[in-house]
């Protein structure tokens, strides 16, 4: 009987039996030197109101709604481009060899085609608070799966390249993943990870993560 999971209830000893997980530190990586980021004027402009806005905001206090709101859903909408579009509340599905994983994600930056989500390219988990909160990091792991197989549906390249963070309060953690083997009975997913990113000081840094994931998506698509 194939194994059924979903993102948030797996544990980080499941999830090390059906894929091989190859861990990275916290790092400086390729994919966090976006020194050389464009950032437009009037890009600059709503940055600066979104940053000015959020040093007023208690967002260790208030709730995971207004938090989304007030900081996260702003600073991903800024990052959209031609057909990548920002998401909320998205159901994803997938069915690996062995096991299937499924699940609602709290938001995703990805292609739309037809008014549809087609390929997700960035995936976001808004860390619970209180009894209901958990190790995001396992859950984006299982989300970063999901996605990648989704992609891999379309295009069949090896390994898919996913990237996700996680947000707790207005500080983001990103994280970089390759999954390949998708069609075998034990895929492998490399992570790696980035540094804390605290949006009320460096919504600019954030801004510029997204900016350079989702360029290089429209400039390949």
């Amino acid at each position: 009987m194939t194994k059924k999971f979903t993102f948030s209830s797996i544990t980080l000893e499941e999830l090390s039996k059906i894929v091989n997980l190859q861990e990275g530190d916290i790092d400086d990586y390729e994919w966090t030197n976006i020194d050389s980021v464009p950032v437009e004027t009037e890009e600059q402009r709503d940055l600066q109101s979104l940053q000015s806005r959020l040093l007023k905001t208690p967002t260790h206090l208030i709730n995971e709604a207004t938090i989304w709101s007030a900081a996260i859903y702003p600073l991903l909408s800024l990052a959209t481009q031609k057909s990548i579009r920002v998401w909320a509340q998205v159901p994803l599905q997938a069915k690996y060899v062995n096991f299937d994983i499924e699940g609602i994600v709290d938001g995703v930056l990805g292609k739309t085609v037809g008014g549809r989500l087609k390929t997700p390219y960035v995936v976001v988990v808004e860390t619970k608070k209180g009894v209901e909160g958990q190790n995001p990091v396992v859950q984006l792991y299982a989300q970063l799966l999901a996605a990648a197989h989704l992609n891999w549906e379309v295009d069949s390249h090896s390994p898919q390249e996913i990237f996700g963070c996680y947000t707790i309060a207005d500080i983001w953690t990103f994280v970089r993943a390759e999954v390949e083997g998708i069609d075998t009975e034990l895929p492998t997913m490399r992570i790696e990870f980035s540094r804390e990113y605290m949006e009320k000081t460096e919504a600019v840094t954030i801004f510029k993560i997204l900016k350079n994931i989702v360029s290089k998506q429209v400039a390949t698509t």
